[in-house]
């Protein structure tokens, strides 16, 4: 529908020109070539009231047919595609806050944590957008006031990692664990949770958009409560329990 009706406004628009072309500017054949000029003021005004209401009805076609497609955040992309793991590089292994801003996600090379060990951790306060994390070990990681932009973060183990006061945005934890998990306080947005075990995950105060809630509500492992700040899983997150 929308190509239909761009080619058809692109056509509307091309003969309105042509016409306004071979009627306003063509000579009149009258045999005295000092009226060969233009057509009377009159005409011209017609022409030109003509081409105004054409000018608006081709704005508001292209506002009803033309506008952006919806834009799927990356937390909801499902297949991705990713280089071998460098297992040459022995400093992989390390969080590093990037220094572009979490925007854009920008980095000088791959941020590769795939299949590293980093239980324990401490990354409080850094910027780790654009991060790759898949049989990864984060449990009990500090990401206190983190920033999670575009990070893939599938098939991993955030089991008791507290991200309060962070920031995650598209960013996706499917297939990933994050029982007993903390989100107090955090700004979720656009971040998928599918297939995510959430059991005694705390979301107290957690901004998360109406989409992702409803998926988060969906998720059958959000039950219990948090075994450090006593939250239930399921009221913590604004969904009834199961």
């Amino acid at each position: 529908m929308k190509s239909l009706s761009i080619a058809a406004l692109i056509l509307l628009t091309s003969s309105n020109l042509y016409h306004v072309e071979a009627f306003a500017f063509k000579p009149r054949n009258t045999g005295n070539t000092s009226k060969n000029t233009l057509v009377t003021k009159d005409f011209c005004s017609d022409i030109v009231g003509t081409i105004g209401k054409g000018f608006v009805a081709a704005v508001v076609t292209l506002s009803v047919f033309a506008g952006p497609d919806p834009a799927f955040a990356d937390g909801q992309t499902k297949d991705f595609k990713f280089p071998p793991i460098d297992k040459t590089d022995k400093n992989r292994c390390a969080f590093a806050s990037s220094k572009m801003g979490q925007a854009n996600a920008a980095r000088d090379k791959l941020y590769d944590l795939r299949q590293c060990n980093l239980s324990g951790k401490d990354a409080s306060g850094f910027d780790l957008s654009g991060v790759i994390m898949s049989g990864t070990d984060v449990s009990k990681a500090k990401f206190l006031e983190s920033q999670f932009s575009k990070a893939f973060l599938q098939d991993s183990n955030f089991d008791g990692a507290d991200f309060t006061n962070g920031i995650i945005d598209r960013a996706s934890f499917r297939g990933s664990s994050l029982r007993g998990a903390i989100f107090k306080n955090a700004v979720l947005t656009g971040t998928s949770f599918e297939g995510a075990d959430l059991e005694n995950s705390d979301f107290t105060d957690s901004y998360i958009g109406s989409f992702d809630i409803r998926n988060i509500c969906k998720n059958p492992t959000l039950k219990g409560e948090n075994p450090l700040t006593g939250a239930d899983s399921a009221l913590s997150a604004g969904c009834i329990p199961k």
